[in-house]
Parts: C-alpha cells; structure tokens; sequence
C-alpha cells in the first residue's frame, strides 16, 4: 500500500510503530552523516529521517531528491531529538527503512511556500502547483466546509437540492450572456445562465416549496478581483412566504455558518433602508465597522461664499480625533485622490480644529466662530477634522462614500476581526437611465414592488414610477454584499405591466419570458428568495480582498483560463458542423 498514515496524523503515541507514508518533498537537508526530508500531502508535514552510517545506500537514494519529487516511505516512528512545536507532528520522525521514488520533478517555477516568490499570473498557469501551497489548500478546503454546512442547514430547514439546466434561452436585461451554438439546431443558440431565476420560480409554481442549490453562473461582464466570469452562488427560494420569512430564514444561515466554521457568534442584523444607507454612506452596502456618517453642513449656507451658496449639493464627513495627522501633505494627497477621474470630484474643502485654532481652506469666507458653530452642529470639535464635498446629488454621495473608505483605510480605522452585518431594504424598483430613455429593473424583471407602492404601477408619471420601492433586499457584511433577494411577481397581470414599464412590447415579453408568465396562470403560490455568492461568502468569512483564492481553478482579469489557454481557437472543422 502507498500509505498507512497521511503526513498530519502521527503523533507521540505512534512512537514505536511501524508505518508507511507518501507525498511530495517540500525540503531535504544534508547534515554530515544524517539526512532529512520534510514529506508533505495535503494533511500535512512529516519529518522522515535517515542515517549514513546505519544505511547509507538509503542515505544516498535520499540524497537524490529533490524540491517535489514524489515519494513513499517506510519506516519506524520515533521521538525526534530536536522538536518543531511550529508543526502538529513536530514531536516525532520517521526512520525510514525503506525509500520509494514514485515520480521526479522538475525544479518548480516558483517555491512551495506559504510565502511564494510566483507571482499572480505565474501561479494561476502551474495553478496545481499552487493548490499544494498551505494558504490555497486551506481555502478550498474552507470552501469545502461552508458548502457542507449550507447543505446541512438548509436540509434541515426542508430545502431540497434540485439542479437546473446549463443550457438555456438567452435573455436581454442584465449582464451580457455567454452563447452556445446548436449544431443540432442550426442557427440558433443557446445561453449559459445567469442565474436559475426563472427557473426556481417555476419550481415554487411545481410545489417545490423550499428550494437551494449549488451553482454555477455565468456572465460575460468587465472583471474585478471580486469577479469572474463563472462563478457559484448559493440559490435559494420559498414559496408561501413574505419578506419577514426570508430575512429570518437567510439571517439564521449565515449566523449558522459563522459559528460552526469560525466560532463567531453574529449580533441580530440590524435593517437599513436604500434610502438612508445611500443618505448616510453614499452606498447600498455601508461597512459598519467605523462610524463618519455624512452630515449636512446647513449652516454654511448663506455666507457668501460661491461655492457652497450655490453647490446644488452639499455633505461632509467628521474624522474624529485624527487632527495632528491631517497635515498639509496629507489634505493635499486626499484632495488630488478625489480629482482623480475614478472618483471625479472637483475639489475638497477642510476644517481642521487644532490646539492653535481653525485651521481651513475656506477660513477667509467665514470667521473661526462660524467654523466652531458649524462644527458643533455636525458633533465636531478640538482633535477633529471635516471633510466637505460638493456638486450634484448623486455625485457627492457616492464621491463622499468612496472618501470615507479611503480615509478609514488610510488611518487605519477599520477594525480586524469584526463582522458588522447588516439588511439593506427598500430598494427603488425601477431605474431611470437617460441615455437609453427607459427604465430598467434594479435588481430583476421578476421582483415584486412593495404592497404599497404597488397602485404606483399604474402610473404614467417618471417620478411616481421612480419613487416605487421594491420587495428586495441584500445581506452585507462589512462593506460588502454577500448576497442578495426579493419576493417575486407571481401575477401575470402585475409581470406584464412590469415588462411594459421596462419597455418590453406585448411581443416582446411572450416571446422572452411567455413560458414564465403561463406557469403564473397555472396557480402560481407567492414566493420569494435569495442568492449568495458563495466565494464571497468564504472571502469575507476570512477577510480576503479576492474570490479567486477560492476558487480552484480561476480566471485572469482578461477572463483567461493561464493553465489551459482558454479560450482559444476552434477548429474549423467544429466551426463549419456549427454553421458558423
């Protein structure tokens, strides 16, 4: 047999016993007449130890390996001399009596540590050299776990797992589709889903109360660290519920999840409507591990002073504390970050409260006086710092959101190792987008509006249409949104009339979605649900910036598979079968 124990397992109460292990060679060190190899599998690191005067034929074959060579070992476990208290088997090695190369290996691109010299694009092409380093392994093996513990979760709460198809019919809102091409029908397509939307709304109209499954998505959209182009959501939906249900249900999963994989024990979350997470944040997904509300500043208005007389729009944040270290470098560097062309404010004022008085770049517009009194309005005083920002609205709220991060990141005010969930509620329905001229849906087609706002439908008015809420809600954890969810139109009267304001003609939605809105004539129950991102859900959990670390095998920025070479050409033979 290849092994009796894995590399992790042996311990002071194995001492004696004969055993045989495999792995790779993470290290070898020669010392005289001793030599050793640190064995590694992914369960972990074992010392096995070999001796030139007792068997130097043996020494020698030991000699002979290298950084990953694959090996098996034969040998009598003993108490090691020198201990590792760094390693769980640091107490024993192996005195191998017999040796076994079972592969050699090239000298690897870059080291096997957790701690590597490859770089990202490096990594990502030998990937299964990657896999072996302990940071990746245990990622996967994280993922692994939370995977688990949902369906555990979940079956316990009545869900069933059913699986959706991969290959379905392209549909124009969101993001754009990958396609597929019939060779069995020529000309015509297939798409990879977004998501099972449709899908699992059929399955509540089917009596599959309670559905989840583990999914793949797919999405054709520009990449960030946070994205890829194939990913795994956690999809979940109910039937006979209303939003309460679902908040409660989605609300103890991830408490569930957090305890039995971290230990952690999440607070109540607390609930924060669209409206005023965007007034108070300039963000649908507020980090809430530090404070730097926005306040308004009123008290400014009215002095003469041009630029915020006639801002159409105007919001600070209090840093609070902080004073000594807004030097003049400092206020400079934070006001040429926000003109740059990603955040695109035009300018940034200041009023610092120093031990020496006011200090500001708008001080010869006010008197010291005024700049106290509105800093007291806004809870400012000695020790603190406002930053203000103005233009319009919408501008300022998500330009003043992006600099209360910055600022948090760069004084290090975000706390490590603390989760601050959160519900965000009430979402418009309906976005208006100027240059296209038509609304289109915030989250889906498919969500359903609030119950009072739902006479608002009928309305022809832009702003009425504008102001209706949505039965929708996203899970965020610590400034980010680890998924999100609504109740569901289950009325073909209401989903047409959606489709219409949408800008979908009658012809256009039977021919898109008809086979939807003919199961809402066939007893569709109320229903709802909500979707996770399940490599976000771990990357969060562990406080990573990236959901690559959790996925086996990811893709670049470019969306190319660096191991494989995908994509790539197609043969032409494939191409003329496909008729294309």
């Amino acid at each position: 047999m290849y092994r009796t124990h894995d590399c992790g397992a042996l311990r002071m109460e194995h001492v004696g016993q004969e055993v045989t292990l495999a792995g790779w060679v993470q290290a070898t060190r020669n010392l005289g007449g001793l030599s050793f190899i640190d064995l590694r599998d992914r369960y972990g690191i074992t010392q096995l130890s070999f001796n030139m005067e007792v068997n130097p034929e043996l020494c020698q074959e030991a000699r002979r390996c290298g950084r990953e060579y694959v090996v098996r070992a034969q040998g009598i476990v003993r108490e090691r001399t020198s201990k590792n208290p760094n390693r769980p088997t640091g107490d024993i090695e192996i005195e191998v009596k017999s040796l076994d190369i079972l592969n050699a290996s090239v000298v690897p691109p870059f080291t096997i540590e957790d701690d590597t010299d490859g770089g990202d694009e490096l990594r990502m092409k030998y990937r299964y050299l990657d896999i072996r380093r302990t940071p990746v392994r245990e990622k996967l093996i994280f993922r692994h776990k939370i995977a688990l513990e949902t369906r555990k979760f979940l079956s316990e709460q009545g869900f069933l797992e059913i699986e959706t198809p991969y290959l379905i019919k392209s549909t124009p809102e969101g993001a754009r589709d990958f396609i597929v091409p019939s060779r069995m029908n020529p000309g015509q397509w297939y798409a990879l889903p977004q998501s099972p939307q449709t899908f699992k709304q059929i399955l509540m109209v089917g009596g599959m109360d309670r559905y989840f499954q583990i999914v793949r998505c797919f999405r054709d959209e520009d990449l960030r660290a946070d994205r890829q182009p194939e990913f795994t959501q956690i999809d979940c939906e109910m039937a006979f519920v209303e939003r309460e249900d679902v908040l409660q249900t989605f609300e103890s999963l991830m408490r569930y999840l957090f305890r039995q994989t971290l230990g952690i024990e999440l607070p109540e979350f607390p609930r924060m409507s669209y409206d005023e997470a965007m007034a108070s944040y300039g963000s649908d997904k507020p980090d809430l591990r530090f404070d730097m509300k926005f306040v308004a500043l009123d008290g400014l208005r009215g002095g003469g002073f041009q630029v915020i007389d006639n801002a159409p729009f105007m919001r600070g944040i209090v840093v609070k504390g902080l004073e000594e270290k807004f030097t003049n470098k400092e206020i400079n560097d934070l006001t040429d970050w926000v003109k740059r062309p990603q955040i695109g404010a035009k300018g940034m004022m200041y009023v610092r409260y120093s031990p020496d008085g006011v200090k500001s770049s708008i001080l010869k517009f006010y008197s010291e006086e005024k700049l106290v009194e509105a800093g007291k309005a806004v809870g400012a005083g000695p020790g603190d710092v406002i930053l203000i920002l103005t233009g319009e609205k919408d501008a300022v709220l998500k330009q003043l959101g992006d600099l209360r991060l910055e600022v948090a990141r760069r004084f290090e005010l975000i706390p490590t190792s603390v989760f601050k969930p959160l519900w965000v509620l009430d979402f418009p329905l309906l976005e208006w987008d100027e240059e296209s001229g038509r609304f289109f849906a915030m989250h889906h087609p498919f969500t359903s509006p609030l119950p009072q706002d739902m006479h608002k439908m009928e309305s022809s008015d832009r702003e009425t249409l504008s102001s209706i809420r949505a039965a929708a809600y996203d899970m965020v954890i610590n400034g980010a949104e680890l998924g999100g969810g609504s109740i569901r139109i289950h009325d073909r009267t209401l989903q047409e009339k959606n489709f219409e304001l949408l800008g979908f003609s009658k012809e256009e939605a039977e021919h898109q979605f008809g086979f939807l809105m003919g199961a809402f004539e066939q007893g569709a129950p109320p229903h709802g649900g909500i979707a996770f991102g399940l490599d976000r859900v771990c990357a969060i959990m562990q406080g990573s910036t990236s959901i690559r670390d959790y996925i086996a095998f990811p893709k670049n920025n470019q969306g190319r598979d660096m191991m494989i070479d995908a994509p790539s050409e197609i043969d032409p033979k494939q191409l003329k079968e496909l008729g294309i």
